[in-house]
């Protein structure tokens, strides 16, 4: 047997943290590290496997032969089996060769903690240690105004596998050429952050990132981890802020992965009733299991600390909070109390929430939660789950099936949109129209707008002008910025021809000016989780399918009225109540002739008259364009 030199990066304060799952910065101790060892060079390994009789690392150092380099199981109960072995460096592959006292099991397992792992269909991981000269500290200094929830958030939702490809080579973008081509259209289009869909390493393209193995290592179907170091550091030098979609409630059976790890139920719970997913043939985290807290808390503080996130989107929050989630009677156990509520997983979020913004207060954790759970995105300390933000998927469904109708039927339904706005400040929402909107037949969303392509179009406008002057935060999915045609697909870019269209690139400009106004009007940001920024004007009006609000800032001056009229007739002479004397300025116009309307309805300075409308003292007459929004401001 080659020579393992016995070493350790754990004090006895490190196996305390980490039994009681209070450990947040794992990925300093476990895993690899390339070491110099009195003079000698190597790598120190450390792995957890509290069920295993033997560990052995195997790799290209070794000509993968089990039992020649042995690790060390450390004496205090911890299971954890460590060693330094002179000679393996970086870019050496390895797995770890586990035999275990469970029914004398082997299995051979990528390593959880492992900062860089082979291109799929290979599965080995790889030692790495490659320094990286940060160049985004202006951004990091200044970050919390731009991560605050008083501040514009608008978020575009990327797959790099399919945003954009090199066509004639048949490839993806790698990061450094999204470094280049996805900052500068981010920039252009006026997004404050980009959100992109799991880049952590995954086996399975289909899965689209959602089914983890490397927890700790950026996907190498695009390139190095200092690579999408890069990437990060180019958007934060733009001003560009960015999220990563992150996957706490389950994980693949792939035999190199986290399951059945040592020959034990180690990371997933043991009872398949809460340690399985049967529509997603996946397994669940055993969330009330110490060691498996720690490791969670510190993959998310890892991606935060190391790669300077700015966020986590927490995927399939729901799934986590209930027992009988997507399971028959008989197929769930109540919790103590006789409940459906996941009393370990919502301790889990609570904690992963904290440990979060202690360490990282300038960042937000987002919600991608759909029931009606409360207090999702309030703090801990009044009893909430302690999420920056949720998403609102609510008002997602309510508006897709509204604006899915043709407009002659919207009248009986003036309260699919109205409703949103009964519960819109009892958490701190996001407006979704993301990646899972436009897929399984659901259509793209321009493909779901009815009526002729003018219509389709103006239909198109009007719900990306209401979404943006709705309270909440915005979330569009790469495509639907130029009005993306087909539903999504994974293995093709989308369809960035469209822009020599001048509908598809109406709806561009569109979006681009859209953006440009939420970060210009503090009315649409400052209140915008708070009841006090939003007025109705008038929402009773269904005969004629209009919607009539104010938007509010912290200084009445900056107040917007918004005015939709969500039907393809005109309203020539509109009379809009105001609730003060003045003159009102057009400040947006959904119909201009560069977003494909027909530029005929504009609006000039208007003075107000003494004439009571809309249950307020003072109106004007406007006009108001067909399936078209304007807005207003005193001047």
């Amino acid at each position: 047997m080659a020579e393992v030199i016995a070493h350790s990066l754990f004090t006895e304060f490190d196996i305390n943290l980490f039994k009681s799952g209070k450990h947040y910065k794992l990925y300093e101790k476990f895993g690899s590290h390339v070491l110099t060892l009195d003079g000698v060079e190597g790598t120190y390994f450390a792995v957890w496997a509290p069920s295993a009789k033997q560990v052995s690392v195997v790799g290209d150092f070794n000509f993968w032969v089990e039992g020649t380099h042995q690790l060390n199981v450390r004496w205090d109960s911890s299971g954890i089996w460590e060693g330094f072995i002179p000679g393996a460096g970086k870019g050496s592959k390895y797995k770890y060769k586990i035999h275990s006292n469970h029914r004398d099991i082997k299995t051979e397992k990528a390593d959880p903690y492992a900062r860089r792992c082979e291109h799929p269909p290979h599965t080995a991981s790889i030692v790495w240690d490659e320094p990286y000269e940060w160049k985004d500290s202006k951004w990091m200094k200044s970050r919390q105004k731009h991560n605050a929830l008083d501040a514009p958030f608008s978020v575009y939702e990327v797959h790099l596998g399919s945003w954009r490809k090199k066509i004639e080579e048949n490839r993806y973008l790698s990061y450094v050429e999204l470094s280049d081509e996805l900052v500068s259209y981010v920039k252009e289009m006026n997004f404050t952050h980009v959100e992109l869909m799991p880049i952590m390493e995954y086996p399975y393209d289909p899965s689209w990132g959602y089914q983890l193995t490397g927890y700790f290592a950026p996907t190498s179907r695009f390139g190095y981890p200092e690579e999408f170091k890069l990437l990060v550091d180019k958007l934060h030098q733009n001003g560009i802020g960015i999220i990563l979609d992150w996957v706490p409630s389950h994980f693949p059976e792939d035999a190199h992965g986290l399951g059945f790890f040592d020959g034990s139920h180690l990371y997933e719970h043991p009872d398949p009733r809460k340690g399985y997913h049967n529509d997603w043939k996946s397994l669940i985290f055993n969330y009330g299991r110490n060691e498996v807290k720690s490791f969670l808390i510190s993959n998310a503080l890892f991606w935060l600390d190391q790669y300077h996130a700015d966020g986590l989107r927490v995927d399939a929050v729901a799934s986590m909070l209930f027992l009988d989630y997507s399971r028959e009677d008989g197929q769930w156990e109540p919790n103590m109390y006789g409940g459906r509520e996941n009393l370990e997983a919502i301790a889990f979020m609570r904690e992963l929430n904290e440990a979060v913004y202690s360490a990282f207060p300038d960042v937000q954790t987002i919600a991608e939660e759909s029931t009606a759970f409360p207090m999702v995105s309030k703090p801990t300390f009044m009893g909430g789950l302690g999420f920056g933000m949720k998403w609102m998927m609510g008002w997602m469904h309510d508006t897709l099936q509204y604006f899915a109708k043709e407009p002659i039927y919207r009248k009986h339904h003036q309260n699919d949109l109205t409703f949103s706005m009964t519960y819109a400040f009892t958490e701190n929402f996001m407006l979704p129209l993301s990646h899972d909107e436009v897929v399984y037949g659901k259509k793209s969303i321009l493909g779901r707008m009815p009526g002729d392509e003018w219509q389709r179009f103006a239909n198109l406008r009007v719900l990306y002008s209401y979404m943006f002057t709705h309270p909440g935060t915005n979330l569009l999915f790469q495509g639907a910025e130029f009005g993306q045609s087909e539903e999504w697909n994974f293995q093709e870019s989308i369809d960035w021809h469209l822009l020599q269209y001048e509908p598809h690139k109406g709806i561009q400009e569109l979006i681009k000016d859209l953006n440009k106004l939420y970060k210009k009007e503090p009315a649409l940001y400052q209140k915008q989780f708070s009841g006090e920024g939003f007025e109705w004007i008038d929402y009773n009006d269904a005969e004629n399918s209009m919607f009539v609000y104010i938007r509010h800032g912290e200084d009445k001056k900056d107040d917007l009225i918004v005015v939709c009229n969500m039907t393809p007739v005109p309203k020539d002479t509109y009379r809009l109540g105001l609730p003060k004397a003045g003159k009102i300025k057009q400040v947006f116009n959904s119909d201009l002739k560069k977003y494909f309307g027909t530029g005929k309805y504009k609006n000039t300075t208007i003075s107000s008259e003494e004439k009571p409308w809309q249950f307020r003292d003072f109106s004007a007459v406007v006009k108001v364009p067909p399936l078209g929004v304007i807005m207003f401001k005193f001047a």
